[in-house]
C-alpha cells in the first residue's frame, strides 16, 4: 500500500482510514492485554537528531509489543556525526542493520532525502518545521475513537502555527476529511500562507483569529500547541509571546469539547485541566503506540514476506 511514511500529503483518505482501522486492532496488544510476535526477528533503526520523549518511546514500545527489537541513537554526541559523517552515510549504515528506519531531524526534507538512499522503509518522526505524519495519524485516531468520526468535526488549532510541524500535517489531513478549521495564533506565528492557500483551494472552511474567545464556543476539538522556543530566531520575540494562550479549568469545564496537545506542554494548559473529562492529551499520547504498531507491521511485513503477516 505504501513504502514509506514521509508526509501526510502522500496519503489518500482511504489509506488513512485503513491505517486507523488497523490501529484499532492493535489496541489490546499496545496495552499488553494480548501479545504478538508479528515482527519477531525484525529490527527497527532509530535516528533521532532532535530530542524526543513520546515519539521515540512509543516507537520503541510499538516495535517491542510486536516482538521485534530496536537499535539506534537519541544523542548524536555519541555517534560519528560529531566526526563529520554525513546523514546519508549514517542512514546507509543503519539500514544495513535494520528492517526499517525512523528519523527525526532538524532539517525539513531530511526524511524524504534518506528514503531515496536506503532500501528499507523510512518513517518521518518530524523534520524541522515540516511534517510529523505519525503524530497526525494518532491525532486523527484520537478524534475517531472519541467522536466516532473525523469528517464534519470543527477543530481549532491554537498556538505556534508557523513552526509547528504537528499542526501543518494535521491541517492537511483534516482537509481530506472535510473538517472545518480555526487557526488561533499571534500574528507572528500564523499558519504559513502556502498551507492556507492549499486548504482554501481544496474548498476547506478556514477561519483565522488571534482570540481564542472568537472560536471556543463553536469547536469540537481544541488542539493546543506550545510556543517552540527552539525554533525562534529571536529569543526576545519568543519571550514577548510566550504564554499568549493559557487553557485552565474555567476555559473548558462547561464546554462540550475535547482538549488535545501533541506534548510536551510548558504553561499553555494548566494541570487542573488534567482531571477534567475534556482532557484527552495523555490518552492521545497512548494512542501513539497502536497507531505506530499498525504502521510498523504494515511496512515491515510487506517487505518481509508472508510469514510476518499475522498479528499474533
Amino acid at each position: 500500500m505504501f513504502e514509506n511514511v514521509i508526509s501526510i500529503k502522500d496519503f489518500k483518505r482511504e489509506d488513512i482510514e485503513f491505517i486507523l482501522r488497523e490501529a484499532e486492532k492493535m489496541e489490546p496488544f499496545a496495552s499488553g492485554e494480548k501479545s504478538s510476535s508479528a515482527l519477531r526477528g525484525k529490527i527497527l533503526g532509530m535516528m533521532f537528531y532532535e530530542p524526543s520523549t513520546r515519539t521515540r518511546l512509543s516507537f520503541e514500545t510499538a516495535m517491542k509489543r510486536l516482538g521485534g527489537d530496536v537499535v539506534g541513537f537519541a544523542d548524536t554526541g555519541a555517534t560519528s556525526a560529531v566526526k563529520g559523517e554525513s546523514l546519508a552515510d549514517t542512514a546507509m549504515m543503519l539500514s544495513a542493520y535494520s528492517d526499517a528506519i525512523v528519523i527525526r531531524h532538524n532539517l525539513e526534507g531530511a526524511a524524504r532525502y534518506i528514503s531515496d538512499v536506503v532500501d528499507v522503509p523510512v518513517i518521518n518522526a518530524g523534520d524541522g518545521a515540516g511534517q510529523h505524519p505519525t503524530q497526525t495519524l494518532l491525532d486523527l485516531y484520537t478524534m475517531k475513537r472519541f467522536f466516532g468520526r473525523i469528517g464534519s468535526l470543527r477543530v481549532a488549532l491554537v498556538g505556534d502555527l508557523k513552526y509547528g510541524r504537528t499542526v501543518h500535517s494535521l491541517a492537511y489531513a483534516l482537509a481530506v476529511f472535510g473538517a472545518s478549521m480555526s487557526f488561533v495564533s499571534p500574528p507572528v506565528l500564523r499558519m504559513p500562507d502556502n498551507i492556507i492557500h492549499d486548504l482554501r483551494g481544496a474548498g476547506v472552511e478556514v477561519k483565522e483569529t488571534e482570540r481564542l474567545d472568537d472560536v471556543i464556543d463553536e469547536v469540537d476539538v481544541l488542539y493546543v500547541t506550545r510556543i517552540q522556543k527552539e525554533r525562534f530566531p529571536d529569543p526576545e520575540e519568543y519571550s514577548r509571546i510566550r504564554g499568549a494562550y493559557h487553557i485552565d479549568g474555567s476555559t473548558v469545564a462547561d464546554r462540550d469539547l475535547i482538549v488535545m496537545h501533541p506534548l510536551p506542554r510548558i504553561d499553555e494548559i494548566s494541570p487542573e485541566v488534567d482531571s477534567l473529562p475534556q482532557a484527552m492529551y495523555f490518552r492521545q499520547a497512548f494512542y501513539g503506540v497502536p497507531v505506530r504498531m499498525a504502521l510498523l507491521r504494515l511496512l515491515i511485513s510487506e517487505r518481509g514476506g508472508s510469514e510476518n503477516q499475522k498479528i499474533v
